[in-house]
């Protein structure tokens, strides 16, 4: 049976638009995010000849809550999914709307992104189809930076693999003990008030990043990326048990001011450590400074909530738009702006102008790849649309 709400008047009595409209924009800036770590010098598939630490302050602002968000969004969305249907129909759904995309994705559209990494990193000069041959059959041989470059890979698909995985576990909590998951609902949403919004899930990431983060630092290969799990499960399920709680949405306009000003302090103080930080530094140190990171990263995810919800909280053919259009453009951003990038390199255009073209050609290719990939039956499916509803032109009506 689907899961039912805990009261009458806990269920929204409308579409969360504003959720979408977060979705969107967070699945949007992952291309900007993407386009930055061209040109930083963080460790990336390829690297601009212009890369520095520039622009480091503001990749800051998004990296630590921007998958954590994306994970809240799923995890009410999940929830409300489960309202509608049986669980043993939402795995079934799950399964082939994240499954089959990245499958195909790891097959076709993340190949790409490692055969420029090794041509740029190891001047590799086979060609793609030398390459595919290793990639297909699970090569090891690649070393980049001290690492074997595993294959093959998802890359940044890493997340469709874990939201499924986690749909998994919240499937079988509602198939074997549905009862403690309404137990857990109704707790948290008499727990969820006030200051507390702020406090108890930050203090829990904090004690998780200070626990597990040095020992298992993030790999997002899914085995033994405990930390991650730790955190990305626990927003998800988070998400899941808070979804049709109207008190809790209607609580984040008093907290909002609140967690926006969390959010800037926070990213201030990460810029400075970060900026100060050396090898030697003290253990008091570091841990204070993963507490500022989750308190940045929760709060960000409130006051995203919150200010959506006060000025996104509506419909319009934009939003059904968009909604369908982020996932085909999540899976293929990030090989367009890798095959871009290195494309680009041999005009040596300045680093301002070639990013600001980068992220238009990325969005345009990411677009004109979704008006076709809509239009094309066999194709929706691969990149996590519904072959049931397949675009179709209007004609002009006579006279």
């Amino acid at each position: 049976m689907p899961i039912s709400s805990t009261s009458a008047t806990s269920l929204p009595s409308q579409r969360l638009y504003f959720l979408d409209w977060v979705r969107i924009i967070a699945f949007f800036l992952l291309i900007l995010y993407h386009v930055g770590m061209y040109y930083v010098e963080w460790g990336w598939h390829v690297k601009s000849p212009h890369a520095s630490s520039t622009i480091q302050p503001l990749m800051m602002l998004t990296s630590p809550w921007r998958l954590s968000l994306l994970f809240f969004i799923s995890g009410v969305a999940s929830s409300f999914m489960l309202e509608k249907i049986r669980p043993g129909q939402f795995l079934r759904s799950r399964s082939i709307r994240l499954l089959l995309p990245l499958i195909f994705g790891m097959l076709v559209v993340v190949p790409p992104q490692a055969y420029l990494e090794v041509v740029e990193k190891l001047a590799y000069a086979g060609g793609y189809g030398d390459f595919m041959q290793l990639y297909v059959h699970g090569y090891h041989g690649f070393k980049i930076e001290g690492k074997t470059l595993d294959l093959p890979t998802w890359n940044h698909l890493w997340f469709v693999a874990y939201l499924w995985v986690y749909s998994v576990l919240l499937w079988l909590w509602l198939a074997v003990k549905p009862a403690w998951f309404q137990a857990a609902r109704t707790w948290l949403e008499q727990q969820m008030k006030g200051w507390r919004i702020l406090v108890l899930p930050i203090a829990y990431l904090a004690l998780v990043r200070m626990a597990l983060l040095s020992s298992f630092p993030s790999n997002h290969g899914l085995v033994a990326d405990w930390y991650n799990h730790a955190s990305y499960l626990f927003v998800f399920v988070f998400g899941a048990l808070i979804a049709n709680s109207t008190t809790f949405w209607q609580e984040l306009a008093a907290v909002r001011w609140l967690a926006l000003r969390l959010v800037a302090g926070s990213w201030v103080l990460l810029i400075v450590y970060f900026d100060l930080a050396t090898d030697d530094i003290p253990k008091w140190l570091l841990m204070a400074q993963r507490l500022v990171w989750v308190c940045m990263a929760w709060s960000a995810i409130i006051a995203a909530c919150a200010y959506a919800r006060q000025y996104l909280n509506f419909d319009s053919p934009a939003r059904r738009y968009l909604t369908q259009a982020v996932f085909p453009v999540y899976i293929l951003h990030q090989t367009y702006i890798v095959i871009m990038a290195h494309s680009l390199k041999p005009l040596a255009l300045p680093a301002l102008s070639e990013g600001i073209f980068l992220i238009a050609l990325t969005a345009l290719s990411c677009f004109l790849s979704y008006e076709i990939i809509r239009r094309v039956f066999f194709l929706r499916p691969l990149f996590g649309l519904d072959m049931g509803t397949v675009y179709k032109p209007r004609s002009l009506s006579p006279g």
